[in-house]
């Protein structure tokens, strides 16, 4: 008899430590919960009555595998004027959220025993995926230093060899909110360019920043056509539609008719009333980013300060996103605290070790809520270390 269970690749997937934590505490009442990465605060009206107008006029049929020409002509526009330089539709591909669009992009150009590179500690699915693929893994790490999170460019140099195949870079980063500087764009394009490797760019928060503009640098403002460079993004942070799951990839004109191949057989394509409402999300959702902007930027501040002024606590300054990560002193089981936060605080944090190895010993704290509710979570936070 041959055993009825995945192939090895899959049994070796380390299951989210997020969700395990979560699940733990799930329908208990009394537990404040900051372990996702969403706002408390609902998509705006006006996105989800284009959804409701679009489903009363029965707009439920399958839609082009690439997205609709209406959707990605709207992103074209938005990428365009975000990033001042053209981006035309033909290098669109509307997805089924933006880890969808991260799953594409890594079948599109990743093999079985490719080597791939990844900026660490990073949202458990960016690292998970090219495993998924059976590629094999090589991780950089952020580290600490003078308040913020901070990336050694020549050790991410020195990791990106001939052999490499594929570069994997989230920024602003979940969970760190380290933001990649400007300035480091071109030697890393330059490398990446001279290797052939290819660089997946996760932007799904490069509107979510703190300081500079309404944008983190991004590598799709100084990319030509004809580079290896794909940016996975999504509409759930920015314009807070984490439910609606829908995402898009910025791709090489010469690759987007292979990945509106590989969509046919993942998902065929997004709903057509989904993409009605982001295509008003995207033509009236400006203000609505600049009010998040405005609200993460004040939650940034209230929490940061309070977790600095707790005894023993590190809590590096985040540049963008909408997380503070931060460690206590003499806490090395980042899951084992987390649920002893459940258990004696009503605390629900997410344990740094989702993350990677590099993020255990740390917590991740959703600061996209409402002041009050981070206040009583900060209240929680200091009983527990006074206990």
């Amino acid at each position: 008899m041959f055993p009825p269970v995945a192939r090895p690749e899959v049994l070796a997937l380390r299951s989210s430590k997020i969700r395990e934590v979560a699940n733990a505490a799930w329908g208990r009442e009394g537990v404040l919960p900051f372990w996702f990465g969403e706002s408390d605060r609902p998509t705006p009206e006006f996105i989800r009555a284009a959804a409701a107008e679009a489903l009363t006029a029965g707009r439920t049929y399958y839609t082009p595998n690439l997205g609709t020409a209406e959707l990605r002509q709207a992103l074209a526009d938005y990428l365009t004027g975000l990033h001042d330089r053209p981006i035309g539709m033909e290098r669109l591909a509307v997805t089924n959220s933006g880890v969808n669009a991260l799953m594409i992009a890594a079948q599109a150009v990743v093999s079985p025993g490719d080597r791939v590179v990844v900026v660490t500690p990073v949202w458990p699915n960016v690292a998970e995926i090219p495993r998924i693929l059976s590629a094999k893994l090589t991780t950089v790490s952020l580290e600490p230093a003078q308040g913020r999170w901070r990336l050694d460019l020549d050790r991410l140099m020195a990791a990106l060899t001939p052999d490499t195949r594929a570069l994997f870079l989230n920024s602003p980063n979940n969970p760190t909110g380290w933001t990649l500087p400007a300035e480091d764009r071109a030697a890393i394009l330059e490398r990446c360019r001279a290797y052939g490797i290819w660089l997946v760019a996760d932007d799904v928060y490069e509107r979510l920043v703190f300081d500079g503009g309404g944008c983190a640098p991004s590598f799709l403002a100084v990319a030509e056509d004809g580079d290896r460079v794909i940016g996975a993004n999504s509409f759930s942070k920015g314009w807070r539609m984490t439910g609606w799951r829908l995402g898009w990839l910025t791709l090489p004109p010469a690759l987007t008719e292979a990945v509106g191949v590989l969509l046919e057989y993942n998902t065929s394509c997004a709903p057509d009333f989904v993409q009605a409402a982001a295509v008003k999300a995207l033509a009236e959702g400006e203000p609505h980013v600049a009010e998040l902007r405005g609200e993460l930027t004040a939650a940034r501040d209230q929490v940061l300060g309070a977790l600095r002024a707790m005894p023993g606590v590190e809590a590096p300054e985040p540049a963008g996103g909408m997380y503070a990560f931060f460690r206590i002193a003499g806490c090395a089981d980042s899951v084992a605290l987390a649920t002893a936060l459940i258990d004696q605080a009503g605390l629900g944090l997410a344990p740094g070790a989702a993350f990677g190895d590099e993020g255990e010993g740390w917590l991740r704290w959703c600061f996209a809520q409402r002041p009050e509710k981070n206040a009583e979570g900060l209240r929680r936070l200091a009983g527990f270390l006074k206990a």
